[in-house]
């Protein structure tokens, strides 16, 4: 069970370090905004999980939720579309 929690935190923070280089490398490029496909994840691991119980939903979930937390700022301010607009780009944080 331990086990399974550091192994998800893991999954999860490797979500966000790739969500956090898809936003310095890609958030020139008009495209939806990272947050909703993090969402989309999250979902899916969740109905995964609990409905269909499956194990791997919940490394998903976890995936997905790290993938949303990196671009938090963006799903705050309910942006779906469009280039991020960065005066600095930062690695780690939320914008």
């Amino acid at each position: 069970m331990i086990l399974r929690i550091i192994i998800g935190l893991g999954i999860g923070f490797l979500g966000y370090v790739i969500g956090r280089i898809g936003h310095v490398l890609g958030g020139s490029l008009p495209a939806p905004h990272h947050w909703i496909y993090g969402l989309l994840l999250v979902i899916l691991g969740a109905v995964l999980l609990f409905v269909f119980k499956k194990f791997y939903g919940y490394y998903i979930l976890m995936f997905g939720l790290g993938v949303f937390i990196s671009d938090l700022y963006d799903f705050l301010n309910l942006r779906f579309y469009g280039v991020d607009v960065v005066e600095e780009y930062k690695f780690w944080g939320f914008d």
